[in-house]
């Protein structure tokens, strides 16, 4: 099996529509490996991988954009982040520890997203291509 596909086969296999595969592409989410000299587009079979994380992030409701924005920027410092995430997980915890019971809902439903997000985050193969 080659490493290269073309479109269909790739929208095929990544189990999205070659529009969704052009719309990715647009947005920068996705870049062809060569192009053909009819100049069909060819895309790696290692990207199939990255349409999936892409499909779980935005069913666990993140934007294009920010999908777009996480996966282009570069390498950032994933120590930080994480310094982040644990101020912002005490600062939950605080916030739903005082408040009043009418709120709860809404801090469940935010502590859920955040585990979500989390265990996708801890799935992702190390070895998936960021651009």
């Amino acid at each position: 099996m080659s490493s290269l596909l073309r479109i269909g086969e790739f929208a095929t296999r990544a189990e999205v529509s070659p529009r969704t595969v052009d719309y990715y592409t647009s947005l920068g989410l996705l870049t062809p490996a060569e192009r053909t000299a009819g100049g069909y587009r060819l895309y790696d079979y290692a990207d199939i991988a990255r349409v999936h994380l892409i499909r779980q992030l935005e069913a666990q409701g993140l934007s294009l954009e920010e999908i777009t924005k996480a996966l282009t920027s570069g390498t950032g410092d994933i120590g930080d982040a994480l310094t982040r995430l644990d101020d912002d997980l005490k600062l939950l915890h605080t916030v739903a520890e005082t408040a009043p019971s009418e709120v709860h809902g809404l801090l469940t439903l935010i502590s859920a997203r955040v585990h979500s997000l989390i265990t996708v985050a801890l799935q992702l193969p190390p070895d998936i291509p960021i651009l």
